[in-house]
């Protein structure tokens, strides 16, 4: 082979070696920023979302350059962590609606967002998150339509109690995986799964007791945030 032909060669390979590291390279960086996702929600949690971004970065197992490389300002992490979270939880409640059981469907949903701990990210929304971004809003909708459905599934079957509605549950969730002030949230996990399944037996059919005021709707619920 003569010098022409080596170095075709040569180019092939290097441009086989590039094309094939661009998809390893995504992967990574796919892979670092769910870290940093799950390290912040976790971060936020415990210490609200004014955690330390280096510490984040830590916990992580990153740098803090590939942090604000995915995320350059603490506004535009809040914004991730708000939108992974609400993510997963919309995942739940559509792995959910493939159970056969209705009232079961519904349980599985509730646990799944409370492992989440979806509440303890509400104090991310005030200050400079603006909630009507329309990326957050279709996350928004895209979880109250399915709990409404994984609801309404087990009124119709007669296993969810008629007088609540996807308020009801979506506000109650956003309580019970609050952390309380001044605890720990790793401390109080045990206890709001308690409180989860509390919460599960009160919805179920036949209702044992009378609620005071109206179900809280969807309707109800988008007029007061």
């Amino acid at each position: 082979m003569g010098h022409a032909g080596t170095a075709a060669a040569t180019t092939t390979a290097a441009k086989g070696s590039t094309c094939g590291a661009q998809p390893r390279a995504r992967a990574d960086a796919a892979r670092n920023r769910e870290r940093i996702l799950i390290a912040a929600r976790e971060a936020f949690v415990v210490n609200g979302a004014d955690a330390s971004l280096d510490e984040i970065a830590r916990c992580a197992g990153v740098g803090n350059a590939t942090l604000y490389r995915h995320f350059p300002d603490r506004d535009a992490l809040v914004h991730g962590v708000v939108d992974f979270v609400t993510g997963k939880v919309a995942d739940r409640a559509e792995l959910a609606l493939k159970e056969e059981d209705s009232f079961e469907a519904l349980r599985s949903f509730v646990r799944g967002a409370a492992e989440e701990r979806v509440g303890a990210l509400c104090p991310m929304l005030s200050g400079g998150f603006d909630p009507s971004d329309p990326q957050c809003l279709e996350a928004r909708m895209r979880v109250e339509t399915l709990a409404q459905d994984l609801i309404q599934r087990g009124q119709r079957e007669g296993k969810v109690r008629t007088d609540i509605d996807v308020g009801d549950v979506l506000v109650a969730l956003s309580q019970l995986t609050r952390p309380l002030p001044g605890l720990a949230c790793r401390r109080i996990e045990r206890f709001a799964e308690r409180h989860v399944q509390l919460f599960l037996d009160g919805l179920r059919a036949p209702a044992k007791s009378e609620l005071p005021g109206h179900a809280a709707t969807l309707e109800a619920l988008r007029q007061e945030n």
